[in-house]
């Protein structure tokens, strides 16, 4: 396969994304809209909601569900009720919406750094960073891979503040062979059109608190308790119907889906493994995963390309690649207002090396060969494109 950076033309005529959405059977979807309609209930707690929710909570082992309008919603209500605020610790590694949970709400980031093996958030450098003024710690499932729950626990316990997980990537996995979404006092899925079991928009809290989960409900719908009575300081942070029934949807499928996205892993898997210089990041087969994201470790040293020149052949091909979390949230501009930058080695290593690969429904075995091929030919001919690159400013 000859490489659009080198004057070529593109392997894929139509973009190949990551996260480009499942749908599920449409029928069903378009029958429960169309039911949704007759009814003339459309948001404020429906049937396909409540339905929606049940689902969840089953999935994520928990006693307790209360579906939002977007995964961020969901985080800044659990964040509220939850009573963080002052400093929470909480990893730089991963999307910037946990953090916009935590800033919106004036709340300062205490950057934590990440465990090289596992790139979830490291415990002793949560316990390194506790001080008197942090009210809470924020884990992320990073990948769906579990987070070390129990040493994060323990710090929590010990310090007598609440424990909450970011499991956006992590809908249908599992930690020491229990779900997760029942682990701290709470944990948040997100249901974007991006993940694998998406709602369009949406997002969820799952606890097995009932006093927590009936805090939630008010704040999301304004604080109301029955008709028109406010007794809560809420927002509108309610789920619809139609989202309920693109989740619901979405749910009847998640089998195949999640066969889909294993297939495509395992194929990255065995197709780059064999290039020198890169490898995937694998899942723990004894972990119930989703395998929603393929993850490679670019080696520049042994490869020739940094993750970035490879990440501008795949653009050049139409294979729409990302480099997740570059630069860091510790090194956003947006940040920077509420915590000072200060070097996270790790995490910094990660963010200038890790690029995702596109995967799902979309996404068959054919392209997985094509992708793989244009990367193999790019690492053999990495000096050429090298030149291309830096005598190419538009790239």
């Amino acid at each position: 396969m000859s490489l659009a950076i080198l004057g070529n033309p593109p392997a894929f005529s139509e973009p190949l994304h990551v996260g480009c959405p499942n749908i599920g059977d449409r029928r069903r979807l378009i029958a429960r809209i169309n039911a949704a309609l007759d009814r003339r209930w459309l948001t404020n707690g429906g049937p396909l909601v409540e339905e929606f929710e049940a689902a969840v909570a089953a999935v994520a082992g928990a006693s307790e569900c209360v579906v939002t309008s977007n995964g961020t919603a969901a985080l800044e209500l659990a964040i509220r009720a939850l009573g963080m605020s002052g400093r929470v610790i909480v990893p730089s590694f991963t999307f910037s919406a946990t953090i916009h949970a935590l800033t919106w709400q004036r709340i300062e980031p205490v950057f934590a750094d990440i465990d090289p093996l596992t790139l979830n958030i490291a415990p002793a450098e949560v316990e390194r960073l506790m001080t008197p003024e942090v009210t809470g710690i924020i884990g992320v499932h990073l990948w769906g891979r579990g987070c070390d729950v129990e040493s994060l626990s323990a710090i929590a316990n010990e310090h007598r503040i609440p424990l909450l997980f970011d499991a956006a990537h992590a809908f249908g996995c599992s930690y020491h062979q229990r779900p997760i979404g029942s682990f701290g006092d709470a944990e948040i899925f997100s249901f974007h059109g991006t993940k694998f079991i998406n709602s369009f928009e949406g997002g969820a809290i799952v606890t097995d608190s009932y006093e927590l989960a009936e805090r939630l409900r008010l704040m999301r719908n304004f604080g109301f308790a029955g008709y028109d009575d406010v007794i809560h300081a809420g927002t509108n942070g309610k789920m619809n119907e139609a989202e309920a029934a693109m989740g619901l949807t979405n749910l009847e499928s998640m089998s195949v889906f999640i066969d889909r996205n294993r297939s495509n892993h395992d194929l990255y898997s065995q197709l780059i493994n064999t290039i020198p210089g890169l490898n995937v990041l694998t899942y723990d087969p004894s972990e119930h995963q989703n395998y929603q994201y393929v993850v490679v470790d670019v080696q520049p040293e042994v490869c020739g390309l940094s993750r970035d020149q490879l990440l501008q052949v795949l653009f050049s091909e139409n294979v729409l690649a990302r480099r997740y979390f570059y630069p860091g949230a510790h090194r956003m501009t947006a940040f920077r207002e509420f915590a000072p930058v200060r070097p996270l080695p790790v995490t910094e290593s990660f963010c200038s090396r890790l690029l995702l690969l596109p995967t799902g429904m979309a996404i068959d075995d054919a392209a997985v060969q094509s992708v793989c091929e244009i990367i193999r030919i790019a690492i053999e001919r990495a000096p050429e494109v090298v030149s291309q690159i830096r005598s190419s400013p538009q790239l």
